[in-house]
């Protein structure tokens, strides 16, 4: 956290750091900062090849608990959502949130809270951007340039999806190689192991119609022509 002025500057690791939001949060409430005051910033993902499940792993976890110990279990389910929405403002919502649901106790209670209802709504958003990836999904075969065959495809979210989806497509794709390619984050799968890289622009995806050679060359451009098994 950095102050500037009467604000508090606090930066998270990455578009979906959740992890980062609970630490910085509970830091926040633990000082009575209030959310008018508090500006967040997300940096640049994480590197390529990086683990989906550790981003943010070194971040402390024992930080001022006692402030949120009263949140209601279904606040932390929310944000697990809500974090994966495109709206910038998503963390001044969710932080804002967390400080009136420990500040005014019967909030949980009011199913017309307009807040409550905006983070409902964002959730919502979410859960079926995530439902439409899976059902949505189309992947072609194609030889890479060592002959073993991998499976492609492109995707366009609407939300910050790919890698929430990414272990749910691990476990049910047959294919034991694939790589789908969107505009902000690509991720390929090599025996169960998840790598993510770059997005590919909309403009620069091969698309349906794309031939094996456009395919293997947004593969190679993204994840290098000598990626062999992880």
């Amino acid at each position: 956290m950095m102050h500037r002025g009467s604000e508090m500057e606090v930066k998270l690791a990455g578009q979906t750091d959740l992890a980062g939001f609970r630490s910085e949060a509970r830091q926040l409430l633990a000082h009575q900062v209030p959310p008018e005051e508090v500006q967040w910033h997300l940096d640049a993902p994480a590197d390529l090849y990086d683990d989906p499940q550790s981003p943010q792993s070194s971040r402390p976890r024992n930080v001022a608990r006692a402030a949120t110990a009263i949140v209601p279990a279904s606040f932390t389910r929310l944000c697990e959502f809500v974090v994966l929405h495109r709206d910038a403002a998503r963390f001044g919502l969710l932080y804002r949130l967390l400080w009136r649901l420990v500040h005014e106790p019967n909030l949980r209670n009011d199913p017309l809270d307009a807040d409550m209802l905006q983070a409902q709504h964002m959730a919502h958003a979410v859960r079926r951007d995530l439902h439409k990836m899976k059902a949505n999904l189309r992947l072609r075969a194609l030889r890479d340039a060592q002959g073993e065959e991998i499976q492609v495809g492109c995707y366009e979210p609407a939300h910050h999806v790919v890698e929430a989806v990414a272990p749910w497509l691990a476990k049910r794709l047959p294919a034991a190689r694939w790589a789908i390619f969107t505009p902000e984050r690509s991720m390929r799968c090599d025996g169960g192991a998840l790598l993510f890289g770059p997005g590919i622009p909309v403009a620069k995806l091969p698309g349906p119609e794309g031939t094996d050679a456009q395919w293997l060359a947004c593969y190679e451009q993204v994840f290098g022509s000598s990626a062999g098994h992880a």
